[in-house]
C-alpha cells in the first residue's frame, strides 16, 4: 500500500512540476521534451531490469528533485 502511495505522489508531482515549470516559463519546450524522453526513457528500460518496475517511482522522484531545482531556481524552503 505505501508503495502505491509513493508511486502516485511521485508521478502526480512530477507532470505538476513540469507543466508549472513551462506555464511559468522556467522550463522551455526543449527542457520539457527533455523530461518527457527522460522519464519514458527510464519506463521502458527499468521493465528489462530485475525489479526495475518495483522502483520505478523511485527513478521518477529523483527527477522530481531535479525539477525542483531546475523550476525554483534552488531548494525550497519549507518554514
Amino acid at each position: 500500500m505505501s508503495a502505491g502511495v509513493g508511486w502516485w505522489i511521485a508521478h502526480v508531482t512530477f507532470w505538476l512540476l513540469l507543466v508549472y515549470g513551462w506555464a511559468w516559463d522556467e522550463i522551455g519546450p526543449r527542457g520539457v521534451a527533455l523530461f518527457v524522453a527522460v522519464w519514458l526513457a527510464g519506463y521502458f528500460v527499468l521493465q528489462f531490469v530485475a525489479a526495475g518496475a518495483a522502483v520505478f517511482f523511485s527513478y521518477v522522484a529523483v527527477l522530481d528533485i531535479i525539477l525542483v531545482f531546475v523550476v525554483f531556481k534552488g531548494d525550497v524552503s519549507i518554514t
